[in-house]
């Protein structure tokens, strides 16, 4: 992901439900127990993890049994000391007491509680990272030392691919059409990493990449979804199994889920924008212009799909009176820079979801050379009475200033093409008057009609308007 293009902004829960989102998580809720339940007698060893004797007695106030129970607790104490919930009050004694933090998780503010799981986060990142305990165990040399030569693993890179997989994980949620709030198949999440853009059918070499990846990320998400990150399913582990009964298996593996399924839930999507803004990332969330003029709304939604600028715009006409906030969108609106005709779109667009209460700023513009066509729009469309008739050259740079806006928008798309003919078609005249008007994207938008324009005549007409648009302005 470039740090220089945003990514499409997500739609965020309150904050309010995501503390609580975050309190109900299983690996946060044990280790604030365990905080709770550490006393006098509670001993740690040097690296601040519990002493091997305490583990039962932590496990029991946990309520954990079975195989598992001791490296549960074990886990969900890291988590308590690395948040803070827990304090080593004397690292020779190995003795702790109950952080300053702890409190936080009871009478703290949303944003307090949030910062303490974000933490607690970065501590199960770290740890998904890590190989397998019997590897690092099997990998340490005669020193004491981990030989990570030994281990074929290079914790950078673990991390990175970790990151980039989250990342991808991300963008499929947030983006329009993308998936949003189903599952995404763990062999399409690992392709996504492994397989190249321009690769057509993948080698077989490239496909056990896939596989090999895929059983590394069942085991990373299998540690991620306790601290709430993602819901997960975990591959199947009868796919893992030698069997003879090769013909059953083959009619199961229509169902893509037995290979694992995950997806983020309203906390990780939090989560994940927090990590990516402090990489530097441009992540915008729903509701971040709310409280911002509408320069930087009209600015910042240029690059929002459809169905995310009209939630930002909802969001921001909600918080003001429809009059002044119709003034100050066309106040906005007006400019000859390149972003203009996009930020006229917009304000048109924005201005659609205000009442008739608007109707007086919009016939205060009706004289107005950049403002009075989409003036005269809106009032018509609203059944307003008495709508003077815009004059011709208003009729051609509304025309201009559309079409520069919706190649600003959407590039060369087929919406546009269709424009572009019905104009060519409607109008025969239409480039003997179009180069003449004085639009500062006059050239541009002809040239555009000229590679749009299936009709190798109209094409050439357009770009000898073109030419002479150019000329006149200087250029």
């Amino acid at each position: 992901m470039s740090e220089s293009s945003p990514l499409p902004p997500v739609r965020l829960t309150s904050e309010a439900e995501l503390a609580r989102d975050a309190l109900a998580t299983p690996l946060l809720s044990r280790a604030a127990r365990l905080a709770r339940w550490a006393g006098p007698d509670t001993r740690v060893g040097a690296g601040g993890e519990l002493v091997e004797e305490q583990l039962p007695g932590a496990a029991d106030a946990l309520g954990l049994t079975g195989d598992d129970a001791a490296a549960t607790a074990s886990e969900a104490w890291r988590v308590a000391v690395d948040t803070g919930l827990v304090e080593i009050v004397d690292e020779e004694e190995g003795t702790v007491a109950a952080g300053a933090d702890l409190a936080l998780l009871t009478s703290g503010a949303p944003q307090d509680v949030l910062g303490v799981w974000l933490t607690a986060l970065e501590t199960v990142l770290a740890d998904a990272s890590v190989p397998d305990l019997d590897e690092l165990v099997d990998a340490v040399d005669g020193g004491g030392e981990i030989d990570f030569s030994s281990l074929d693993w290079d914790p950078e890179a673990e991390a990175d691919f970790l990151d980039g997989v989250l990342g991808n994980l991300y963008l499929l949620t947030v983006s329009e059409g993308g998936a949003g709030e189903s599952p995404v198949p763990l062999p399409a999440l690992a392709a996504s990493m492994i397989v190249p853009d321009d690769m057509g059918e993948p080698t077989n070499d490239v496909l056990e990449q896939v596989s090999d990846a895929m059983m590394r990320l069942d085991d990373q998400f299998r540690l991620l979804e306790p601290v709430g990150l993602v819901d997960f399913q975990p591959v199947d582990e009868t796919l893992m199994a030698d069997t003879d009964e090769e013909s059953s298996a083959a009619a199961d593996d229509a169902d893509v889920s037995r290979y694992g399924m995950v997806r983020l839930t309203p906390l990780g999507l939090y989560g994940l924008r927090a990590r990516l803004l402090e990489s530097g990332l441009t992540a915008p969330a729903v509701g971040d212009l709310a409280d911002k003029g509408a320069d930087a709304l009209l600015d910042g939604t240029a690059a929002f799909p459809p169905t995310a600028a009209r939630a930002e715009t909802e969001q921001w006409l909600a918080r003001r009176e429809p009059l002044p906030a119709a003034r100050e969108l066309l106040a906005a609106a007006r400019g000859g820079d390149a972003g203009a005709p996009l930020r006229r779109l917009h304000c048109q667009q924005a201005l659609s979801l205000v009442g008739l209460e608007a109707e007086p700023a919009l016939r205060e513009v009706l004289d107005d050379a950049e403002l009075g066509g989409l003036a005269r729009v809106w009032l018509s469309e609203h059944g307003a009475a008495d709508v003077p008739p815009p004059s011709e050259a208003m009729v051609f740079w509304l025309t201009i200033d559309t079409i520069a806006a919706q190649l600003a928008a959407e590039g060369n798309s087929a919406e546009l093409q269709g424009l572009v003919e019905g104009l060519a078609q409607q109008h025969g005249s239409f480039f003997a008057a179009a180069w003449r008007v004085d639009h500062p994207a006059t050239p541009d938008v002809l040239e555009a009609m000229g590679r749009l324009h299936p009709d190798k005549k109209v094409a050439k007409e357009a770009r000898k308007a073109a030419f002479k648009a150019r000329s006149q302005q200087g250029g």
